[in-house]
């Protein structure tokens, strides 16, 4: 943790409404956003102090640690240091986050391929479909040609056998499956030339963003990792890193997954080795005892983008890495939910929920995903 006093940079008191506190952060990320000419760290500093600070439970852990930062202080100043007159920046002894170990890094996930059941359902598949709302796609216009061959057919061998009534019905009727069939050719041949226009724009990429580059940013960087060496196996999958909420500039969000219409919003955290799971109201308990380490703003972030992507399913995960030796254990969910899971349970579920629909590109939901990473 920096040794930055977070209510002073926020400029708020210890004693701040969270409303005071969202809307401070608010005014000072206007200014100290990277595009409004501020920079990468003091922006992310920003940002830590607001998570902290907005977050009931990390925000008491912050004040626990404070009382006791003041304590030591106490011993060698003589000066009595209290809540009101908080130690300027620099005195705090605080340098890593609650739980990790220093110096140690959680090994790199590996999953056996045998035990993911959709690996290889998708082994053949290869060819992408960019779907588009609106788009007639193949099939309705052969049809609709074939239609208009049926009756033109019959119409030039039969025309001087059949009664002037039949015959005005029968050209009436190739008529308008005639330009049915020149409406649908022409869509066809329009979202053709958008296929092209968007293959050409963004070529064979299928990530976007970058993940946390920062030294307690390990998490971030594992899960990058893990989507691109396994959630790639699906040929429709493409993968953000550092999402925005709508309405906002920062990277609320760690990482997303996209393929067809399904969207996964992914949080990576670095906790103590434990066993994880969560109950009905997204409350998070590790080893059965309420679980007071972290927070995550999954459900929020999910509720945004169901209404941000309507008739996009949207699902969230909450990823988890120990953050000192030992292992971490969670629940097996469904899809859907956002409970905490491993890497190598993620990959196995929500992999197998994206292979319902493995080769799709939305172009549309793409480009609104695609218009939330920041940067």
């Amino acid at each position: 943790m920096p040794d930055v006093d977070y209510y002073e940079l926020l400029g708020v008191r210890p004693d701040a409404t969270p409303a005071e506190i969202k809307s401070a952060y608010r005014a000072l990320a206007r200014s100290m956003h990277p595009d409004a000419g501020g920079t990468a760290g003091t922006f992310r500093l920003l940002r830590q102090a607001y998570e902290t600070l907005g977050d009931p439970i990390r925000r008491a852990a912050y004040d626990r640690d404070d009382d006791l930062d003041h304590e030591v202080l106490a011993t060698d100043f003589p000066a009595p240091v209290t809540t009101a007159t908080r130690p300027r920046p620099g005195f705090r002894t605080r340098t890593r986050r609650f739980g990790q170990e220093p110096g140690f890094t959680p090994q790199r996930p590996r999953v056996d391929i045998a035990t993911i059941p959709w690996w290889h359902t998708v082994g053949e598949l290869t060819r992408v479909h960019y779907a588009h709302p609106g788009s007639p796609g193949h099939a309705p216009t052969l049809a609709a040609a074939g239609t208009v061959l049926l009756l033109a057919l019959p119409l030039a061998l039969l025309a001087s056998a059949l009664p002037v009534w039949l015959l005005v019905l029968w050209l009436l009727l190739l008529a308008a499956a005639g330009w049915m069939a020149w409406l649908l050719v022409r869509r066809h041949l329009a979202t053709l030339r958008a296929v092209r226009a968007f293959r050409g724009e963004f070529g064979g990429r299928r990530v976007f963003g970058t993940p946390g580059a920062d030294a307690d940013q390990v998490a971030e960087r594992l899960t990058a990792d893990l989507l691109a060496r396994y959630l790639t196996r699906l040929p429709g999958v493409r993968i953000f890193h550092g999402l925005a909420w709508p309405d906002s500039v920062f990277a609320d969000i760690d990482h997303a997954v996209l393929c067809g219409r399904r969207l996964v919003l992914i949080e990576s955290k670095l906790w103590l080795p434990g066993h994880y799971d969560s109950d009905e109201t997204g409350q998070l308990y590790r080893n059965g005892q309420r679980f007071r380490g972290g927070g995550s703003r999954l459900a929020d972030g999910v509720a945004a983008f169901e209404v941000l992507l309507p008739g996009v399913e949207v699902c969230g995960a909450l990823i988890l890495y120990p953050s000192r030796s030992g292992d971490i254990t969670t629940e097996p969910e469904p899809a859907g939910a956002t409970p905490p899971t491993t890497p190598e349970q993620f990959v196995r579920d929500i992999g197998d929920w994206l292979a319902i629909e493995p080769s799709t590109v939305d172009r549309e939901v793409f480009r609104t995903v695609l218009a939330q990473v920041v940067g």
